[in-house]
């Protein structure tokens, strides 16, 4: 018997499908300097997802995070979903990001 509230597909696995939530989209200029999100995430955000137009390191924490080059490396033109805490784990409110080499956008959105 499954227990999820999210839709399923022909095979009874669950659809993991969340919806944007408004007021909630952050956008970060990358470049060789660490940034994070000017406004944190909501403590009810659980997952967020990102996509960046240039490759990125990038690091969770509070207000006072910074991305390093031995951080996490995610590469451009990926949309993916990541989750900030919930279930027992501790909530990062603010991610930071560092550009590999050149300048662009990292887009995130907090969904529901």
């Amino acid at each position: 018997m499954n227990m999820t509230k999210l839709p399923l597909d022909v095979n009874d696995n669950p659809i993991p499908a969340l919806k944007l939530k408004d007021d909630c989209a952050h956008v970060l200029d990358i470049n060789a300097a660490t940034t994070r999100n000017v406004d944190s995430f909501s403590q009810e955000t659980r997952v967020i997802s990102i996509y960046s137009d240039v490759d990125v390191y990038v690091r969770f924490g509070e207000n006072d995070v910074e991305a390093t080059s031995s951080d996490h490396f995610f590469p451009a033109h990926v949309y993916y979903d990541l989750s900030i805490g919930g279930d027992g784990v501790g909530h990062s409110s603010y991610m930071a990001a560092i550009g590999v080499s050149g300048s662009g956008k990292l887009y995130i959105s907090e969904k529901e």
